[in-house]
């Protein structure tokens, strides 16, 4: 049986699926293998060495950086607060004697007789890594992280802006072609994830963001609005890291594009269940996703059968086309030719074709086909 790579996005009713929890760096564990766990719960924690700050000591003492050990009133390694003395002068006219004080609260890391400065550190940051999805521990790496693994529905966007977040999942339209205006978005849904539908205004963003809503997922968005919801013009890198106060995903892409009714529908489905969702994307090398994942309850996982997300492709597969002319049209996979083909625009490349509901067909680039998984 042909196999192929799985292009597109992804769409799954109940798959099982992985997350590789870890910490930036070394740290303490704080689970174990077989532990069921909530989203919310932490898994791993560390901390982060604190910024250093250096002061020139001799130049505002008036010393010589040999004699910098006279003058110091504390030695290295201790606690300090911001404006605390830590080092004078000794004159015998008390009005000319020069205080140097601490710039931060943090612990004096080096003095240096050489130099003649003082090398003080900032309190240690902690960081804690949240298991992200209700799932069960799987694997536990010493002192780097775990892996979690859940059964439920998964979905992957187009693109996204914002971080790791957890709510409620709740519709704010009834249609895949609605747009989601600011009227639209209640004091209600604070705490929560919004699906929307073919499009969202930036104003209703703000709306959304002041009432405390904590993600939204839409069909489209405008991308000059993006520029207004960063705060910048948005690079190459990967997002999933803006501080912006809220997390953005975009099923389908820019404009006004309704949402694919297979993805609304399993969307309005899980309504009310808890939704752990991630904005990051990166469309270089190692392309990255973003995510929305909906665990079952443990009531319903039972023991049967789930989907293998990372299955190639196979002939009588539902798929969905992504791109013109045959945008949003869903049918199933007739056949999966291996070599690369010439295509209308004269490119080379891997083709599939697909039998659509209404008993027609297209020859159409893997890359433009993505599968929905039963």
């Amino acid at each position: 049986m042909t196999h192929a790579y799985t292009p597109g996005l992804r769409i799954s009713e109940k798959t099982k699926i992985s997350s590789r929890r870890t910490l930036p760096l070394l740290g303490d564990v704080l689970v174990k293998e077989g532990d069921v766990l909530k989203a919310e719960d932490v898994v791993a924690v560390t901390h982060l060495p604190g910024k250093v700050h250096v002061t020139n000591a001799v130049n505002r003492l008036g010393i010589q950086p040999k004699d910098l050990m006279d003058y110091m009133l504390k030695k290295e390694g201790d606690l300090v607060q911001k404006n605390e003395p830590i080092a004078e002068t000794k004159p015998w006219i008390k009005m000319m004697k020069s205080v140097l004080q601490s710039p931060i609260t943090g612990t004096i890391e080096t003095i240096s007789t050489v130099t003649g400065q003082i090398l003080l550190r900032e309190p240690p940051r902690p960081i804690e890594v949240y298991s992200y999805i209700d799932g069960t521990v799987t694997e536990v790496m010493e002192k780097e992280g775990v892996m979690v693994e859940t059964v439920g529905a998964f979905v992957q966007g187009i693109f996204g802006v914002g971080g790791e977040t957890v709510g409620e999942l709740v519709m704010a339209v009834d249609s895949p072609n609605d747009v989601v205006t600011a009227d639209k978005i209640h004091s209600e849904y604070k705490g929560k994830i919004i699906v929307g539908g073919a499009f969202i205004e930036f104003n209703t963003i703000e709306k959304a963001k002041n009432i405390g809503v904590r993600g939204i997922i839409v069909g489209g968005f405008n991308d000059e609005d993006l520029k207004k919801l960063l705060g910048y013009d948005l690079g190459v890198a990967i997002t999933g890291t803006e501080e912006i106060g809220i997390t953005l995903i975009i099923t389908e892409g820019f404009g006004h594009i309704q949402m694919a009714q297979r993805t609304f529908d399993l969307l309005k489905s899980r309504e009310g269940a808890k939704a752990s969702i991630n904005g990051a994307t990166q469309i270089r090398a190692g392309v990255v996703r973003p995510e929305i994942i909906i665990p079952l309850s443990t009531q319903t996982t039972g023991k049967e059968d789930v989907a293998v997300a990372d299955r190639g492709m196979e002939i009588g597969d539902p798929v969905r086309v992504i791109r013109m002319p045959y945008f949003g049209k869903i049918g199933k996979i007739k056949a999966l030719p291996f070599s690369p083909q010439l295509i209308e625009t004269e490119a080379t490349v891997r083709i599939l074709e697909v039998e659509f509901t209404d008993g027609t067909s297209a020859v159409i680039p893997r890359t433009n086909i993505e599968m929905i998984e039963m």
